[in-house]
């Protein structure tokens, strides 16, 4: 129990720290602006200026809706719709070739000794319903360590991470970045399940014919107790994390390592996603779109722009 309670530390000490070191809002004339009423204005790279307000206690869940709304609305304006078809041209692109590239994935791990499957060691276990629950696992080869990345735990414990660090040092940034990366992993949950119920292709691991045999709308009880037929198109795990990449790099712009962090991370985790059979690499590309469309959204949503005279 004692190396256990350990493990659990070295997991989330990480996570509480990083959140804090993002959290670069303590007054000083190189990177926070005051007015004279208190607010924090937080700056962007080219000096320009921003505010948070402060999220309400369950504004992750009452925005949902109209955001929801009115990212489908500016997904399709008329400026946007070069993007879309890149969207599409990159999936029917992917398409053609998803069995070669899963075969030539799943052989290049194979041949350095990457295990395919998905394995993890219970870290705190609970008997729920009389059915034992993991709330915490660990991930026992390096293929599950990046599939973990996906997994909307990680974003809840980032958003942990944040609402605990934002409440201290009462900063709207962080407690505004905790909310929106909760809303993201809420609403695109629902979002991609909807899709890929609506389109039922079938994950590599199970496919009965090249590629994938593709079901639309099964029924209920066939997609909830037979995911595997049904669960491939978008990749969810793509979209949650992209997200939350998408979410941090917005709300912290100054701190540029994010995204060359984050995307790199992001391909880890589609090239483990192949290789453990859960998704084609035709997948990705809406997957990709709705996480860095709606992180996008809702973070440039919740940022107002402060234009200073003055370049700190």
């Amino acid at each position: 129990m004692k190396i256990k309670s350990i493990v659990l530390l070295l997991i989330l000490f990480p996570i509480f720290v990083g959140a804090k070191n993002l959290i670069d809002t303590i007054p000083s004339p190189r990177n926070t602006i005051y007015s004279l009423s208190k607010s924090p204005f937080y700056l962007e790279r080219n000096s320009d200026s921003f505010t948070c307000y402060k999220p309400s206690t369950f504004s992750f869940l009452t925005h949902i809706p109209l955001d929801a709304v009115g990212y489908v609305r500016q997904s399709f304006k008329k400026e946007n719709l070069p993007k879309l078809a890149i969207v599409a041209a990159s999936t029917g692109l992917l398409l053609a070739f998803d069995q070669r590239i899963t075969n030539g994935v799943q052989t290049f791990a194979s041949n350095h000794g990457i295990e395919a499957g998905e394995s993890n060691a219970p870290l705190i276990q609970l008997n729920l319903f009389g059915k034992k629950t993991n709330l915490m696992k660990w991930p026992k080869n390096i293929n599950t360590a990046f599939y973990n990345f996906g997994q909307g735990s990680s974003v809840v414990y980032m958003a942990a991470g944040f609402l605990i660090a934002g409440k201290i040092k009462n900063d709207t940034r962080a407690l505004q970045t905790a909310s929106q990366l909760m809303q993201s992993f809420l609403a695109l949950g629902v979002k991609t399940q909807l899709i890929k119920y609506s389109t039922g292709r079938e994950n590599p691991s199970d496919a009965t014919v090249t590629g994938g045999r593709w079901r639309p709308f099964p029924s209920l009880n066939d997609f909830q107790n037979n995911k595997p037929k049904y669960d491939a198109y978008p990749s969810g795990h793509l979209a949650t994390f992209v997200s939350a990449v998408t979410i941090l790099s917005e709300n912290y712009p100054r701190k540029r390592w994010i995204k060359p962090v984050g995307y790199t991370i992001a391909g880890l985790l589609s090239f483990s996603m192949v290789n453990n059979g859960v998704h084609w690499a035709s997948d990705f590309p809406l997957g990709f779109a709705l996480g860095y469309g709606y992180g996008k959204y809702i973070a440039k949503k919740n940022k107002h722009p402060v234009r200073t005279p003055v370049k700190l």
